[in-house]
């Protein structure tokens, strides 16, 4: 490259807000981006891609707003190949101090078949459309979707138009997870040595995990000579995801022998967005995952142990404290002060107000009563659990429940909706179910189930169980999470945090709408 970018330097592209959503029953509301945006910008990811302006007024307010707040980050917005998403995705990036126009169309075979176009009419199509992008702001992406599956010839003349056009960034995706990591490194290297202008625009690389690839694809490209990763946090994304941000930057802190460049992202600060990321989207991290797992640094093994206890580094390849982890697990109890928990939180990454920490002391305290130990996970959950109390229209009073195997399972549920106290009793095939209903009768909905699912935030009989909900209506998704050493309890808060989202969300974007489905053939 002959322009003054630094070739040490690997720019993180996060798409958590825009492709990680995409993830069917991930969809966040607008507050939840608005932190998520916030963190990913503290954090010192480089551009952060806010959203689809033109998929909905609820995705074009939220990345008008993130725009206006950010104080690090360039804040990009994706636009297809049209003027009027190009002038929708401007509008809603204007606001941001630095800024950029992620355009673009689907070059495979398979892709121009879709809007019906040769190679000439599209190649026309490319020109225009990132020439109209460039004309109103100096940063744009272009990316040829698909490009792991277009020849080779095709794909180099477009990139060529987009560079001249005014692209400052091409980025190639895989977007179906289709390379390998030999197949990534050799594509990015031959295009910069072949198509004229290479040398003058940045490369990225944007990889999917269909065949459990993408980090390792996303490393091979920068070894290519890439200098920009798009990802998301916990490797969020359609089907089986995108390329994990966590994994990416921590392989190249940690053997930075072999891959001599860095990034800007404080390592410290991953823990804390991946739980809140996992929250948000109802999307829990599972157990044995790379960087962000609950195993990730937890050694059972005798043999391990042993080594552990006389050299951590004997199986460990990087410290916790580096993720943001304590370190050592270190158990609160029944007779802990608030000091102590204040403490607890802010290792863990939240800084609470003396109110918020007075709510959550109070719920602590509940928590110790019953536990013999509250671990660090445990105080995880119990700031999940007190988002949004009390500011919603449905809210679970009290519950009794029967169950056994002489019969079908009672549940009697009292409720406050909209300030008054109702209550219903009901049989089901288990508590659950028996529960679920009576909360049906008491708020009738028509909601169909797309996810329960139920698993331990810590061990032992006493431990919490963590319980997420996932319902759908009339095209609009909404995901509740709580937590409770009561599995039934967990399970109706869950239920009911759903609802009330459902309800918000049909406030705001109306009955019948799915916000993230917008038709590939409006691009042309």
């Amino acid at each position: 490259m002959t322009n003054a970018f630094d070739q040490d330097r690997v720019l993180i592209f996060d798409t958590t807000l825009r492709d990680g959503e995409q993830s069917p029953g991930a969809t966040m509301t607008h507050d939840e981006k608005l932190e998520i945006a916030g963190l990913l910008d503290e954090m010192g990811v480089d551009i952060i891609e806010a959203g689809f302006p033109i998929a909905s007024e609820g995705d074009f307010n939220a990345v008008s707003e993130i725009a206006r707040n950010s104080k690090n980050s360039r804040i990009c917005g994706l636009a297809r190949a049209n003027f009027a998403d190009i002038d929708r995705c401007w509008d809603a990036v204007k606001h941001a101090e630095k800024n950029r126009i992620h355009t673009f169309i689907g070059t495979s075979a398979l892709h121009r078949a879709i809007p019906n176009l040769t190679m000439d009419e599209m190649a026309d199509k490319i020109h225009d459309t990132v020439t109209h992008a460039r004309n109103l702001c100096d940063n744009v992406q272009w990316s040829p979707m698909d490009a792991t599956r277009t020849e080779w010839d095709y794909l180099c003349r477009v990139i060529e138009i987009a560079i001249k056009a005014g692209a400052t960034t091409i980025n190639i995706p895989d977007t179906v997870g289709y390379t390998a990591p030999v197949e990534s490194a050799d594509l990015i290297k031959k295009l910069i040595e072949t198509v004229p202008g290479a040398d003058e625009v940045i490369f990225a690389t944007h990889c999917h995990n269909d065949l459990g690839m993408a980090t390792a694809n996303s490393l091979a490209a920068v070894a290519g000579g890439a200098r920009q990763i798009e990802c998301t946090i916990n490797g969020l994304g359609e089907r089986a995801g995108n390329t994990a941000l966590e994994e990416v930057v921590m392989a190249l802190k940690v053997r930075n022998d072999i891959m001599p460049w860095h990034t800007g992202v404080d390592t410290k600060k991953i823990m804390h967005i991946s739980r809140r990321v996992a929250t948000v989207s109802g999307f829990p991290v599972q157990f044995n995952k790379a960087i962000v797992g609950k195993n990730a640094f937890a050694h059972e093994s005798g043999i391990h142990q042993d080594g552990m206890l006389k050299n951590k580094e004997t199986f460990e390849i990087m410290r916790p404290e580096d993720v943001g982890l304590s370190g050592t697990s270190l158990p609160l109890g029944k007779h802990s002060g608030r000091a102590a928990l204040r403490d607890k939180l802010n290792t863990l990454g939240h800084e609470v107000g003396d109110n918020q920490l007075k709510d959550i002391f109070v719920r602590f305290k509940d928590l110790a009563d019953r536990k013999k130990e509250v671990f660090d996970d445990d105080i995880v959950a119990l700031m999940r659990t007190g988002e949004d109390a009390g500011n919603d229209a449905l809210q679970i009073v009290s519950m009794k429940v029967v169950c056994g195997t002489g019969g079908p399972a009672e549940s009697t549920v009292e409720m406050e909706i909209d300030g008054k106290d109702v209550i219903a009793t009901e049989h089901g095939d288990g508590p659950v179910d028996a529960t679920f209903k009576a909360i049906r009768v008491l708020h009738p909905n028509k909601a169909r189930l797309q996810l329960y699912q139920v698993h331990a935030v810590t061990e032992g009989t006493d431990a919490q169980a963590t319980v997420t909900v996932r319902l759908e209506e009339d095209g609009v998704i909404a995901t509740g999470e709580s937590a409770d050493t009561d599995t039934v309890l967990a399970s109706a808060k869950a239920y009911v945090k759903a609802l009330n989202r459902l309800i918000v969300r049909r406030e705001k974007t109306g009955p019948g709408i799915d916000t993230r489905e917008i038709s590939y053939k409006d691009a042309t």
